[in-house]
């Protein structure tokens, strides 16, 4: 039987990355940290726009309900307030 070898590697094991590419990998992570963060934050404002939008929605239903109890009607021209009503309501008039 014979015994292996073992192999020493010549080259001394490096302990720490240069300055350099320390920098670049600091500089990439802060950058995927940033637009992260940034991500979050615009999801935050994301959520807090469809809440409101959902607010907005709502009111326009109780002022849909409010004008067909006032006016028979919730179908306004908004540029000038006059009531568009179908053909068949304009005849009765």
């Amino acid at each position: 039987m014979t015994k292996k070898q073992k192999t020493v590697e010549l080259k001394p094991k490096i302990e720490k990355i240069s300055d350099e590419h320390l920098e670049q990998l600091q500089n990439t992570v802060n950058s995927v940290n940033s637009i992260q963060f940034n991500i979050g934050k615009v999801e935050a404002q994301k959520h807090n726009l469809l809440h409101g939008l959902i607010e907005a929605q709502e009111q326009i239903g109780v002022l849909q309900n409010k004008m067909v109890k006032e006016y028979g009607s919730f179908d306004i021209n908004l540029q000038d307030g006059t009531i568009n009503w179908p053909k068949e309501k304009e005849d009765e008039k």
